[in-house]
């Protein structure tokens, strides 16, 4: 047989064992905010839904750490972490939340059916804030010191086993 029958086998073959190789390679392919370890930037966010606060960096330069998490109600990981930021906020984390791209019925509907552990929400409609923070999407999650400075950025859904690493983290900066 001639080689160029076997040509095409051996180059999808090839390009097989690529793909495979490359789906289990770690991968770190997310952009990391340059403002870790900076002051958050200036922003004041309306309400994203009624009956809540909304959000200003003002908020995060009072002396306490807590957290800020960027979210959507639209979101499906946003919805596999809501269990994990109520065990943050039952350990006594203070949370605030961006929801962008997002409506005041979607937000109620989103806290009404996932819990609600976030103290004021701010509506990000065209992601102004989420860009300004170098958020590479949601959702995401930062951990803020008390003197309103980025210390930490967490991506993508906060997982159970990501929960202790937190507390620690925070216990920290205190």
């Amino acid at each position: 047989m001639s080689i160029r029958l076997w040509l095409p086998l051996i180059i999808f073959a090839f390009l097989v064992g690529f793909l495979f190789y490359q789906l289990n390679q770690p991968k770190d392919d997310f952009v990391r905010s340059q403002l870790v370890d900076q002051p958050l930037p200036v922003f004041n966010l309306e309400a994203a839904t009624h009956g809540i606060e909304g959000l200003s960096n003002q908020d995060f330069a009072d002396g306490k750490v807590r957290l800020l998490n960027i979210f959507g109600s639209w979101c499906i990981p946003c919805r596999a972490e809501a269990p994990q930021l109520e065990a943050l906020k039952e350990a006594g984390v203070e949370i605030h939340a961006i929801a962008v791209r997002d409506t005041p019925a979607n937000v109620a509907e989103f806290l009404r059916l996932y819990g609600n552990p976030f103290i004021n929400i701010g509506a990000d409609p065209d992601l102004q804030i989420q860009l300004l923070l170098g958020s590479s999407g949601v959702p995401e999650t930062y951990l803020i010191d008390g003197q309103g400075i980025i210390r930490k950025q967490y991506i993508g859904d906060i997982r159970e086993d990501n929960v202790p690493i937190i507390l620690s983290d925070i216990a920290a900066l205190k």
